[in-house]
């Protein structure tokens, strides 16, 4: 068995490897990497590749753990051996916890203290930094691979990794215990809405309903909190759209994954060291327009870009997607007026409100309940504008918590609020319209309420 083997064997055991280590491991990490950097002609080891240099490495512990004798054993000289080459041209002690599939955020406060989120559970790590030099080192490394900086002068940047996960780094003077890094992971398994029903997100109902929604080109929002699941539900979604179609994507940071074949990814930018050269969404979003999409995608709309993305819904681009943070759909109405108003323009908000009335059809609204799983807890349909100049929505369905199992795990159903979707005049267009009034009838008759309609 190879000392690679050994160590992927090793890994799998997370347990033993997040565990605190002992003090004598502690110190003999410490004087291997000094002494590495003394010994190893850095110039020459940055011309092999990897695993060339994941060997080299291992020569070294091996060597050195011989020289001083150290109560080590091979296990913990492979493990200190692929983190020295980690160091060298990864990303230091988070390598680690980036293989671990079972953690969908990594959270760095400071270099003694990082948290990870397993299940939707945030706990404590026992990896560490070697000191606040370490940690910036690392944080400048994810910087630089997309091309931004992080330093005294520019101390916030949005970044991702090559695998798409998302990163958000604050570094001194702002952060005061030290460089803070915000890692949201993006799955190596794409999961559509199929993945989602299985994991109890949705009902198939509600998968299939969307599925028709998409099909007839319907504009959706997707509405939710802080790690809520809105960029693995848009990403759901998009799966969904006809691979013929042109799709341009506009993003903070590039963590959308479509699948279709015509896919154009646009990326904002932060202004240079002369703060110039910014380029903001809503620099993306009007140029989008202008390169003939069938559908624009805009990874999350949190500011004055929000009014062309309306007008973008509005003239033609059916079918396109966004993400908003709001704590329920009613609210995402209430988010989306504001934005416009962000956005420079005097409107009055009857003008406002019939744009955004024009422009969305749908609102999922996502939730993170408190024992960490993640419901689609709402699907409102806007029904146009009620006597009041309001916006007016109806429930094409709603989670209803029911109580907690003996081991605290929420449960409860979906509800459907109408058998008579609005948009059942753009199903009957292809050839849909039956197929959505059984669904909705067969929902309604599961939970026997009556159609209604909500105004904010």
């Amino acid at each position: 068995m190879s000392s690679g083997d050994v160590h992927n064997k090793d890994l799998q055991n997370k347990d033993d490897f997040y565990a605190e280590e002992s003090p004598i491991l502690t110190v003999f990490r410490k004087e291997a990497h000094e002494t590495m950097l003394n010994r190893i002609n850095l110039a020459s080891a940055f011309k092999l590749t990897p695993q060339e240099l994941r060997v080299e490495i291992e020569n070294f512990v091996f060597e050195f753990a011989q020289e001083r004798r150290a109560q080590i054993t091979k296990r913990e000289q492979i493990g200190i051996a692929h983190e020295l080459v980690d160091d060298m041209i990864g990303l230091g002690p988070l390598e680690t916890l980036l293989d671990d599939d079972s953690i969908s955020d990594i959270v760095v406060n400071g270099p003694n203290q990082i948290y990870v989120e397993r299940k939707g559970i945030m706990q404590l790590a026992h990896i560490k930094f070697r000191d606040d030099a370490h940690l910036l080192q690392i944080a400048q490394r994810i910087a630089h691979r997309v091309g931004r900086r992080v330093d005294t002068s520019s101390p916030l940047c949005d970044a991702r990794l090559p695998d798409g996960s998302r990163v958000n780094i604050v570094a001194p003077p702002i952060a005061l215990d030290g460089t803070s890094i915000s890692i949201r992971k993006f799955s190596k398994k794409a999961i559509d809405l199929h993945g989602l029903a299985e994991h109890g997100s949705l009902s198939e109902d509600m998968l299939k309903v969307l599925q028709i929604a998409s099909t007839c080109g319907l504009n959706i929002i997707v509405s939710g909190g802080t790690g809520s699941g809105k960029t693995t539900l848009l990403n759901a979604l998009s799966q969904l759209i006809d691979p013929r179609e042109r799709i341009v994507t506009c993003e903070d940071a590039a963590e959308l994954k479509l699948q279709q074949p015509h896919v154009v990814r646009l990326e904002s930018r932060p202004p240079n060291i002369e703060g110039k050269g910014e380029i903001t969404i809503r620099d993306l979003v009007k140029n989008a327009l202008r390169m003939r999409p069938d559908r624009i995608v805009i990874g999350e709309v949190r500011g004055s870009e929000c009014i062309d993305m309306l007008q973008a819904m509005n003239t033609g681009h059916d079918g396109s997607m966004s993400t908003i943070h709001a704590n329920r759909a009613r609210e995402a109405f209430i988010r989306l007026e504001n934005m416009v108003a962000m956005s420079g323009f005097d409107l009055p908000s009857e003008i406002v409100r019939a744009q955004i009335a024009g422009a969305v059809n749908l609102v999922v609204q996502t939730e993170r309940l408190h024992d960490g799983s993640r419901k689609i807890t709402e699907i409102v349909e806007v029904t146009g504008l009620n006597e009041r100049g309001d916006i007016g929505y109806q429930h094409l369905f709603k989670f209803v918590p029911l109580g907690e199992t003996s081991d605290h795990k929420v449960f409860g159903r979906f509800d459907a609020g109408t058998d008579n979707p609005i948009f059942l005049e753009k199903a009957i267009i292809f050839g849909l319209d039956k197929e959505l009034l059984s669904i909705m009838r067969s929902a309604m008759d599961k939970n026997g309420s009556s159609d209604h309609e909500s105004d904010y």
